[in-house]
């Protein structure tokens, strides 16, 4: 099914214009308003964005053949920084014409397109699951989750320590000390 996929993402990109992007140049960022739909042509596109202490969560790595940020698709506004790190070739087409390919017509959504876009939205979530599982330090994985969702709903905290993947009395040890350092 992915190489079908790719197949498809490439026949939406026929004709398509290319941009080269130098390392460091970004091609959207967090918030920007979603759209265009890229393909990378040649190199590679970083996906990650900026937490609050300064640090980058890392959320995937875009190379040639792939889609960058497919989860936006389905989204009004891009949930990550998108930036290369060389030289990288991209094209880009309107959203709504690769969503058009998929049989997203006026007639409401295609049965394809749905299951893309449920396939996408999981997709996002495990990406940024996996990046903050690869913190090291309890506290940097509960600062990562807390920027990204915000507090759980009262009786959520086990649920967000399995989230993390972090055991809930290690999780509940580092809430004790953030209640300890607010007091001091």
């Amino acid at each position: 099914m992915i190489e079908i996929m790719s197949d498809h993402w490439l026949t939406s990109f026929e004709g398509a214009s290319v941009r080269t992007l130098e390392a460091g140049e970004s091609l959207f960022r967090r918030n920007d308003k979603v759209e265009m739909a890229f393909l990378v042509r040649g190199g590679q596109v970083l996906l990650r964005r900026a937490l609050k202490d300064g640090g980058l969560l890392a959320l995937h790595t875009a190379k040639a053949g792939d889609l960058v940020a497919e989860a936006s698709l389905f989204a009004d506004h891009y949930h990550c920084d998108a930036v290369t790190d060389r030289s990288t070739k991209v094209s880009g087409i309107p959203k709504a014409k690769i969503l058009e390919n998929f049989g997203n017509g006026s007639s409401g959504k295609h049965l394809s397109v749905r299951a893309l876009e449920r396939t996408t939205k999981e997709l996002q979530a495990l990406r940024t699951r996996i990046e903050i599982m690869r913190l090291r330090k309890v506290t940097d994985r509960l600062d990562a989750y807390l920027e990204l969702n915000g507090p759980p709903e009262e009786g959520g905290w086990v649920h967000v320590a399995d989230w993390i993947g972090v055991t809930p009395a290690a999780l509940y040890r580092e809430l004790a000390k953030r209640r300890r350092d607010d007091q001091a």
